[in-house]
């Protein structure tokens, strides 16, 4: 009777202590464990390095039986530089084994680095830095035990045992992949093996970057910017469908940026807000969720208004931005903003009449009135003939004529997406196929597996790979190039505003297209240019729309759709 007495008190007490309280903020976010596929370099004594290629269990042992040795002899330093594949966002987890004599702490380095040559770099060399995320940095190691640290987008990690005349054992070096755990709805798969796979690793660059927030890098720029964001939702909406990480980025840039501030600092990014909200309702139909945005919408419309000139002109202050390789041609600017305002404007037209706002409606539409009687010069601005096609400041066909001049010669990452936008408007989707190629494409012949927040073609003669060192008489496409805020190895390598080709391939090449809210109509109009077939799904609220297009041998195309009952498809 006693011993059932005090075993009942014991699991009473262990049951109210082990009750979880509601303390702290929960995630949605998973954790994997990546082991490396080789070591690409290593320096000093080190020895079975193929132990760290094997899958991991993350413990310690007894036995010290399968150990990857690190050896240092006087002041010599051994390092071992891994490479997990892929890039990845998270930390690292490191087991350790026994050395000897004692259980002395080893003193390590660390360095991640997005390319071979990064993780390579010391800080300040080549813009190598800690912004925003640690990712070099010197810690200590327990004797057989485990660690797991750090926080960044990486894929390769270099090792640096410090300690004079010391032996480091380990038993595993794993990644701590950290991300959503989300299905791909949304799939693209053609006759072009180069075009599935820039589809999906633009799907794949913005799913790194889904995580407590919608950011815009994983190493640097950990941070939501909402002009970024446009890309970057488009290619949520097309490959995961509804994910509560956009609604939540929205209004995190919303609540921080009382009016009269610009989102960011930037007024194209407060008119990016207004866009993002129009394309959001339109995939997914939350007519609760837009009426919370209508206090702000209205107010931040009377704020875009009162910087129209009385000629019609744009007069936007705060910092006067549309993408980087635009920063320094005013006129690009100008122009670009007078699009950008129509654009913003014309779209919360569209929402007021939506949440039945008369006085904002009537407000947007005089001031695009007033707005459409100027004309401003797009000159050879890629950047200004896209946003001017797309807003009918200037004929789709004058603005291909300069978009297409040089191929994919001085596209961007971010406006390369309203580039090929615009082509396609004008008709040109072979055009936009072959820029997709040649231009995304090069990144993935340079061996990245996520696009990068710039890229300049003129970068390309005599560069080496991301995933190799560099060979003498190379140029380090990593460290060696970049402008503006992105200077070498600050460079950000996974960044989500590139993924534009994602979403821009199922909208045009599968044709899909959504033409009322919450997916209740969808047209599909295929262009397949020079691809036999194309075939792919696309999410709606109520599920998956499938389509297949076929090219017949006298060039018409055949199409097998299938899609849920409550989607009316017009072909």
């Amino acid at each position: 009777m006693i011993r059932l007495f005090y075993s009942a008190l014991l699991f009473s007490v262990l049951f109210v202590l082990g009750q979880p309280r509601a303390i702290g903020q929960s995630t949605e976010l998973t954790r994997e464990f990546i082991s490396p596929v080789r070591v690409l370099w290593q320096s000093g004594h080190v020895a079975n390095t193929e132990q760290l290629l094997k899958p991991g269990i993350g413990q310690a042992d007894l036995t010290n039986a399968s150990i990857c040795v690190l050896k240092n002899e006087g002041e010599t330093v051994s390092s071992i530089l891994l490479d997990f594949g892929k890039e990845l966002h998270g930390g690292l987890e490191i087991v350790t084994g026994m050395w000897s004599p004692g259980n002395t702490p080893r003193n390590i380095r660390v360095r991640l680095g997005e390319s071979a040559s990064e993780a390579m770099a010391e800080l300040g060399e080549k813009g190598a830095t800690n912004d925003h995320a640690i990712r070099d940095f010197q810690l200590q190691l327990p004797w057989l035990g485990k660690i797991q640290i750090g926080e960044s987008g990486f894929r390769f990690a270099r090792i640096d045992l410090l300690d004079a005349d010391a032996e480091l054992h380990l038993k595993e070096v794993r990644a701590i992949f950290t991300y959503r755990d989300i299905p791909y709805l949304g799939s693209f798969n053609s006759s072009d093996e180069r075009l599935n796979k820039i589809w999906q690793t633009g799907a794949y660059t913005v799913h790194l970057n889904m995580q407590e927030y919608l950011w815009d890098g994983i190493k640097r720029d950990r941070l939501v910017w909402v002009g970024d964001l446009h890309p970057e939702v488009s290619t949520v909406n097309t490959v995961f469908g509804y994910n509560e990480v956009v609604p939540k980025s929205l209004d995190l840039a919303r609540d921080v940026t009382p009016l009269p501030g610009w989102m960011s600092g930037i007024s194209t990014y407060s008119m990016w807000w207004i866009i993002l909200h129009h394309d959001w309702y339109m995939h997914h139909g939350d007519l609760a969720y837009l009426k919370e945005q209508q206090p702000y919408l209205s107010a931040l419309v009377k704020q875009i208004v009162a910087k129209i000139g009385p000629d019609g002109k744009e007069m936007m202050d705060g910092n006067r931005f549309l993408d980087w390789p635009s920063s320094e041609d005013p006129a690009a600017i100008h122009a670009g903003l007078q699009a950008m305002t129509i654009w913003s404007l014309s779209t919360a037209t569209q929402l007021a009449v939506i949440l039945g706002d008369g006085e904002t409606q009537r407000t947007a539409e005089e001031a695009v009135s007033r707005l459409k009687k100027y004309t401003p010069d797009m000159g050879q601005s890629k950047q200004a003939a896209a946003l001017m096609s797309l807003t009918d400041l200037v004929s789709a066909s004058d603005a291909n004529a300069v978009l297409a001049a040089g191929g994919a010669k001085n596209f961007s990452t971010f406006y390369g997406y309203y580039m090929l936008e615009a082509m396609a408007k004008a008709g040109n989707y072979q055009g936009a196929m072959d820029v997709i190629r040649k231009y995304w494409g090069a990144m993935l012949d340079l061996g990245a597996t996520t696009f990068w927040e710039d890229f300049n073609l003129d970068w390309l003669p005599n560069a080496a790979r991301i995933d190799e060192l560099v060979p003498a008489g190379k140029k380090d496409i990593h460290g060696d190039y970049g402008d503006y805020c992105y200077v070498g190895f600050r460079h950000s390598f996974c960044h989500g505003w590139a993924s534009g080709p994602t979403s821009w391939l199922t909208e045009h090449v599968l044709g899909i297209r959504v033409t009322k809210p919450g997916c209740k109509e969808i047209s599909i109009t295929p262009h397949l240019g020079d691809l036999q077939y194309a075939e792919g799904t696309f999410p709606t609220p109520y599920g998956v729309v499938k389509v297949k297009h076929t090219k017949q041998a006298n060039g018409q195309i055949k199409s097998e759709i299938s899609g849920p009952k409550e989607v009316k498809i017009i072909r």
